[in-house]
C-alpha cells in the first residue's frame, strides 16, 4: 500500500520573505521541481558543512562564458569545495574573459553575418575572435615559456591551471583555485584550446610533456584518504562522469546533488539522473542525493544565495 505524504501546502511569500523561507515554502509546496531545488539547498548546506567530506566541484566549461563565471568564483573563494573538474572549455573562457570581454546577443543571430563580423556565437553570448584564439593563444604561450625557462618539463593539468591560475586576477576562478591550492583538473583537456596550445608548445619544446596520469595521483591521494565525499556537478559530460568515477573506489558519494537539462531516455550520461549512479558504486545506498532538471545559470544564483544565508546560520 502506497503511504500518502503530507498535504500539499499553498505558497505565501511576502515583501519581507527571506531566501531562506521561500526554500522552505518550496519544499513544503509538493510542486514539481521546487521540491528538488529546497532538496538540493539542504544537500549542499550539510555537504559544504561536513568537515569529515571532501568536496567536488564539476561544471562544464560553457558557464564559464556567462556571468555565473561570478558565482563559479566565489564557490571557490568561499573554499566550500576541495577539488575541481571541468572542461577546457572553462580554461578557455576563464583567460579569454579575465583579459577581454564576451558580449551580450541572441540565440536567433544570422550565424553567417557573424561569421563575416569575425564573431563566435555561444548559445547567446558573443565571443569576438580576437578576444578569444589569438589572444588564448598569446597568453598561453607566453605562460609555459616562463615555467618552462623556470625548469618544468613536465605538468598535470592541475599544475596547468595552477600555472594560469597564478597569472589571473580576483574576478578569475582559476586565480582563486590557485590561491586556495584547490586542484583544478581537466581530463579532457585536449579538447579545447588551452589544450591545443599546449601541445603547439610541445612541436617547439619536444623535452616538454603533459601528463594526464599525474592528475589520477591527486586524485587517488584525495579519494583513499577520504572518510566522505560529495559533490555539486552542474551539467554532465567528461567533467560529471570523471567525478563519478573516482569516487566509485571509496564507495561512491556521500552527497550528490546535479543539474541538468539532459533527459534520461537516450540513455546519456548528461541525461541520467544521481540515483542511477547508485547502481554503478559511484554514489552510496544512503547518500543524500537529487537531481534537479533546471538550466543551471538561471537556478543556480538563487541557490548559491540561500546557501549562503543559511551556511551563516548554521556557523
Amino acid at each position: 500500500m502506497i503511504k500518502l505524504g503530507r498535504p500539499v501546502k499553498d505558497m505565501s511569500i511576502e515583501k519581507d520573505t527571506d531566501i531562506e523561507e521561500i526554500f522552505s515554502e518550496l519544499q513544503q509546496s509538493g510542486g514539481f521541481e521546487s521540491r528538488n531545488l529546497a532538496e538540493g539547498l539542504d544537500i549542499l548546506s550539510s555537504m559544504i558543512s561536513d568537515k569529515k567530506c571532501l568536496k567536488f566541484l564539476s561544471f562544464v566549461g560553457a558557464i564559464v562564458s556567462t556571468g555565473l563565471r561570478g558565482i563559479i568564483k566565489d564557490m571557490i573563494k568561499n573554499k566550500w569545495f576541495d577539488v575541481v573538474i571541468t572542461t577546457c572549455g572553462a580554461l578557455d573562457h576563464d583567460i579569454a574573459r579575465y583579459y577581454s570581454n564576451y558580449n551580450e546577443g541572441s540565440f536567433t543571430f544570422d550565424d553567417k553575418q557573424l561569421a563575416k563580423q569575425h564573431i563566435h556565437r555561444l548559445g547567446n553570448i558573443l565571443v569576438p575572435m580576437k578576444s578569444y584564439g589569438p589572444l588564448i593563444e598569446e597568453k598561453v604561450q607566453s605562460f609555459l615559456e616562463e615555467a618552462y625557462k623556470e625548469g618544468k618539463r613536465e605538468i598535470s593539468t592541475a599544475e596547468l591551471s595552477k600555472i594560469i591560475g597564478k597569472h589571473m586576477g580576483k574576478n578569475s576562478f582559476l586565480y582563486w583555485a590557485y590561491k586556495n591550492d584547490i586542484p583544478v583538473i581537466v581530463p579532457g583537456i585536449m579538447d579545447g584550446a588551452v589544450g591545443s596550445q599546449v601541445w603547439l608548445f610541445t612541436q617547439k619544446h619536444h623535452d616538454f610533456h603533459l601528463n594526464i596520469i599525474a592528475d589520477s595521483e591527486i586524485l587517488s591521494e584525495l579519494i583513499f584518504k577520504a572518510k566522505k565525499s560529495g559533490a555539486l556537478m552542474l551539467g554532465g559530460g567528461i567533467s560529471k562522469h570523471h567525478t563519478l568515477w573516482w569516487n566509485q573506489y571509496r564507495e561512491g558519494l556521500d552527497y550528490a546533488l546535479y543539474i541538468t537539462t539532459a533527459q534520461e531516455f537516450d540513455g546519456s550520461l548528461s541525461g541520467a539522473l544521481v540515483r542511477e549512479a547508485i547502481s554503478w558504486g559511484k554514489v552510496t545506498q544512503k547518500a543524500k542525493q537529487s537531481t534537479i532538471h533546471a538550466e543551471v545559470t538561471t537556478i543556480l544564483p538563487f541557490l548559491y544565495a540561500a546557501l549562503l544565508s543559511k551556511l551563516k546560520h548554521n556557523l
